[in-house]
């Protein structure tokens, strides 16, 4: 049976080998996501990204409790977790280990977690983790959570990747501005004030909303999935039907206070992807964003594997000495020209 297949048929070990293999990019990774790329396209992708100290560690965890063990009346959802973590710089490993603070979820076959180290991406998401987020959607999981690093302004990755995004704020750290500033506020779908047992929760909280207001789709003019919106006047802002409003809510993640409103949103917001047509946009830009990944480390590969070694590094030399500007460089390398 090949490592595919056995990941259809629900090996937990087979496909913890295959993230493995996709980690490290693997010949047999690869072919094992040609096999199962067929299958996937159906998981909800949940994003949940914020600054360090916010907590989000331990709202995914509740997420993901809430989805196993949901109200009488609901059928428990199979939920993956991917949480990339900084990479140690002796090991290039995973150096927080997301799997140690999410205990409660140990021993549970419905649930997956998987912590992979970021090895250097500034944005927040290890390159290979929308080829991790396939092998699960493959595996069945319904429900994948991705938290990222929390690297504070380059986070916004993860809205190429995920269908909702989950921005995590907290009272006292001082982020509000910062989130503005990276643009954070500019990503969420959802925005949770989480730690709100905290002193200043309050204006922690209306400061975002001011933001929201200040930041919102029809003043920016752009999505941040790049596409440009319909333009609106001002007074039927709120007669626009197709548009979606990002709430605010609180939450005291470690008791799980504020979790059932965070889970609601979701899947309002869900609904509002599927109604307005959203989810098939952002499926298309998120596997348009990977295509050109791949078309752009191909295609530098196959530049490098083109010249040799000493003719780079003679072109380097020219440049560092400022015989020849950084765009002479370029032709230089590009057309074959010789100096």
């Amino acid at each position: 049976m090949s490592l595919a297949e056995a990941v259809l048929e629900g090996n937990r070990l087979a496909l913890s080998r295959l993230l493995t293999h996709i980690e490290n990019d693997t010949a047999d990774g690869r072919a094992a996501l040609e096999k199962l790329f067929s299958q996937t396209g159906r998981a909800h992708l949940i994003g949940v990204t914020g600054a360090p100290g916010t907590g989000k560690s331990s709202l995914v965890n509740q997420l993901a409790m809430s989805y196993r063990k949901p109200p009488d009346g609901e059928s428990p959802r199979r939920v993956g977790v991917v949480a990339v973590d900084p990479s140690s710089p002796f090991t290039g490993g995973a150096i927080l280990g997301d799997r140690v603070r999410m205990r409660d979820l140990a021993g549970d076959s419905g649930v997956f977690i998987r912590s992979m180290a970021s090895r250097g991406s500034l944005g927040g998401l290890a390159s290979t983790t929308s080829s991790m987020v396939q092998a699960l959607d493959a595996a069945g999981y319904e429900i994948i959570l991705i938290e990222t690093v929390g690297a504070g302004q380059a986070e916004v990755d993860i809205a190429r990747l995920a269908h909702t995004t989950i921005v995590v704020e907290a009272p006292g750290l001082g982020d509000e501005i910062q989130a503005i500033k990276a643009g954070i506020l500019e990503i969420a779908d959802i925005l949770v004030v989480n730690k709100a047992d905290r002193p200043g929760v309050e204006n922690t909280e209306r400061a975002l909303r001011n933001m929201l207001q200040l930041s919102h789709p029809v003043q920016r003019v752009f999505h941040h999935h790049g596409r440009m919106l319909p333009t609106t006047e001002p007074g039927k802002l709120e007669d626009e039907p197709s548009m979606w409003h990002t709430p605010v809510l609180r939450t005291v993640s470690t008791e799980g206070i504020g979790i059932t409103a965070v889970k609601a949103e979701i899947a309002r917001h869900f609904q509002y992807l599927q109604e307005s047509g959203d989810w098939q946009r952002r499926e298309r830009d998120r596997l348009e964003s990977e295509l050109n990944d791949l078309l752009q480390a191909a295609l530098l590969s196959r530049w490098r594997d083109s010249i040799t070694s000493e003719r780079y590094l003679r072109v380097v030399s020219s440049l560092v000495e400022r015989q020849i500007n950084p765009w002479r460089a370029l032709d230089l390398l590009m057309n074959g020209d010789q100096q």
